[in-house]
């Protein structure tokens, strides 16, 4: 993000590139980035001249150099946006010839979704002399509760660690998703105040006590009684509640416990640090780690390992989802 506040306060500042291509497996910050640029680099009255946006799907990369050598229509500047640019992966070598000698009055900003350049070619090498080139790498999951604390920070919003932990669990690292379900909570909720798992639930449609985060949570205390609950109600909504998900999260859980166990230093920060876990969660990993020894750790994860295979239909004739989640909880609990 820090990256990304210096494109900006350059673009302010009128120390504007180009080139700017925009590439990585994260297209949250690439369309936010390219937006910026479409908004701000001319004034409305220069837009209708001096603007497009060309799709890849449309357009070949001689047809967008073409438009790039042109000169602005009383304006400093034309402003051209490449979207979906990654559909022109084949020919993108050819790029070095214009961004070598790039057109100083054009900005050209290339949106390159979900590919990157190979940084040894020289089309990246003359992007990166005279241009500029943002890779918006894919965050890992334990990364994107901290990302929603800071997004919301920024507007003036604070967000409990569970609220943001059942975010991560219903809308997995898809930032985009993520952020319009942060905006409609801003619409609803007044700065200033902290996001709890209520608002969550009552705006967004996660239930705060039915979901994988208070399921981990309950087989992390060998509370039977309210796993069984939280199982029974994914079995009534399995679209809300898929068990690849569910065995995914089972088996992220019991992994760390084994890391956890193979500590030597199980302080607060080092067991928070080691796991890639808010310090907020670190006391139910100790509980956790005291109610299943290493041996039942291991027993469970290669059980998990079955029980995913059987969910996708191998060695698997009749049992059904439902039933194989509530023989999940007998395994575990045995």
């Amino acid at each position: 993000m820090d990256e990304i506040k210096q494109i900006v306060n350059d673009i302010k500042a009128g120390n504007i590139k180009p080139i700017y291509f925009l590439m990585g497996e994260e297209p949250y910050y690439i369309d936010k980035i390219s937006e910026f640029i479409e908004k701000s680099v001319l004034t409305e009255e220069e837009k209708g001249f001096n603007q497009m946006v060309l799709y890849g799907r449309d357009v070949s990369l001689d047809e967008i150099v073409s438009s790039a050598k042109r000169y602005p229509m009383m304006a400093e500047r034309q402003v051209i946006i490449v979207k979906e640019a990654q559909y022109l992966s084949r020919t993108i070598d050819n790029f070095e010839a214009y961004a070598e000698n790039p057109q100083l009055t054009t900005v050209l900003v290339v949106c390159y979704k979900y590919k990157k350049l190979d940084k040894r070619k020289k089309v990246y090498k003359a992007i990166a002399k005279n241009g500029y080139i943002y890779e918006s790498k894919k965050l890992y999951e334990n990364q994107v509760g901290d990302w929603i604390r800071r997004v919301l920070s920024g507007k003036k919003y604070g967000i409990t660690p569970k609220a943001a932990q059942m975010l991560v669990e219903f809308l997995g690292t898809d930032l985009s998703k993520i952020n319009n379900e942060l905006e409609k909570l801003q619409l609803i909720i007044p700065a200033g105040k902290e996001i709890t798992p209520k608002d969550i639930e009552e705006n967004i449609g996660i239930s705060k006590d039915y979901n994988n985060f208070e399921l981990r949570k309950a087989i992390g205390e060998r509370d039977v009684v309210k796993a069984t609950r939280i199982i029974n109600y994914f079995t009534q909504n399995p679209k809300d509640n898929p068990i690849v998900v569910t065995i995914s999260l089972l088996h992220s859980l019991f992994s760390q416990l084994l890391q956890y166990h193979g500590l030597s230093d199980k302080s607060k920060g080092n067991v928070a640090s080691t796991l890639k876990v808010n310090p907020f969660f670190v006391g139910e990993y100790v509980t956790a780690a005291r109610n299943y020894p290493m041996k039942d750790c291991s027993r469970i994860i290669a059980y998990l390992r079955t029980i995913d295979v059987k969910s996708k239909g191998v060695g698997n004739v009749s049992a059904t989802h439902a039933d194989l989640l509530k023989e999940l909880l007998v395994v575990i609990f045995r």
